[in-house]
């Protein structure tokens, strides 16, 4: 082991979405030891699959530590996992076997909020392979959306691709404007229009989110099917960011793959009002974590962590 961390307690956050999960390991004094990527991580989609990403997340970011897999029982988790909203998924979670020192669990929401304000009060929206927004203030807080793949996100990247691919459907039957998404779609993925339906007809939200910049390129290109499907996605996203800008939070921000690409759909004086995120979700699941820490040691703080 290069690490001189040893055998004392080590922190990570771990952010884990529907696209992948991210781990970053800190000592509990906040020095940053090394990070790691793995897959999905949203039970909602498969408990197996998700309890499997934050654990290979964690280890990659061990060995980017310079540290072994021996450590697993020296980390306290942060976990903050899309879908862990639903009642029945955060109990599925909270009831694993995990191999930590001990984990709390929190929404992806509630950390990409924490991370975005540095722990402090603020409202995000998350625009990545789903949509969503979240404001913390005080004793206050709002979830808008995260409804999921099926059932909403819309403006998301997985939104954004399954409209993409009903509208050149259409256009294929003669029921729909005639669209470029039809030729760039199914050269991406090897398949005339009918074989599409054989294609994605069970589809993850990741494979349709993987189309989405196929719909901002025919934009770019001037197409009209295309230009109303991010207009009807963007006026979606800044219906969110209204509700959450009525409760007067100090800051907001927002985060997620798509959200640069939405950015200027928006009305100016809402582009005026976002502010950039101050950290990422990963490191909001410390922030989670290290307050849950205080609160079990009776604010009594972290030094005496780093010694055992």
């Amino acid at each position: 082991m290069s690490n001189s961390v040893g055998d004392k307690t080590i922190l990570v956050g771990i952010d884990g979405g529907g696209s992948k999960c991210i781990a970053r390991l800190e000592t509990p004094e906040g020095t940053y030891l090394g990070s790691g990527l793995s897959g999905p991580a949203n039970p909602l989609y498969g408990l197996e699959r998700a309890q499997n990403s934050i654990v290979t997340s964690v280890a990659y970011a061990l060995e980017d530590a310079g540290l072994d897999q021996d450590q697993f029982p020296n980390i306290i988790a942060g976990v903050a996992l899309a879908g862990v909203n639903l009642p029945s998924l955060y109990d599925l979670i909270m009831a694993w076997d995990h191999p930590f020192k001990s984990m709390y669990l929190t929404t992806d929401l509630h950390a990409a909020c924490l991370g975005a304000h540095q722990g402090q009060d603020g409202a995000v929206i998350v625009v990545g392979t789903g949509s969503c927004g979240y404001l913390s203030m005080a004793d206050e807080q709002l979830m808008l959306g995260a409804h999921g793949f099926l059932l909403g996100d819309m403006g998301s990247g997985a939104w954004i691709g399954l409209e993409a691919v009903k509208a050149l459907l259409l256009a294929d039957d003669d029921l729909g404007p005639k669209t470029c998404l039809t030729t760039l779609v199914c050269e991406k993925l090897g398949r005339k229009p009918l074989g599409l339906i054989e294609e994605l007809s069970k589809a993850s939200s990741n494979d349709f989110a993987r189309l989405a910049p196929l719909v901002f390129a025919a934009v770019e290109q001037g197409d009209v099917v295309a230009t109303d499907i991010i207009c009807r996605g963007a006026a979606y996203i800044e219906s969110i960011a209204h509700k959450l800008l009525a409760k007067n939070p100090p800051r907001l921000s927002m985060i997620g793959g798509i959200s640069p690409l939405l950015f200027d759909w928006f009305s100016e004086d809402l582009r005026d009002k976002i502010s950039p995120p101050l950290d990422q979700p990963e490191q909001g699941a410390l922030y989670f974590a290290r307050a849950e820490l205080q609160k079990a040691a009776g604010h009594t703080g972290l030094s005496a962590l780093a010694a055992n």
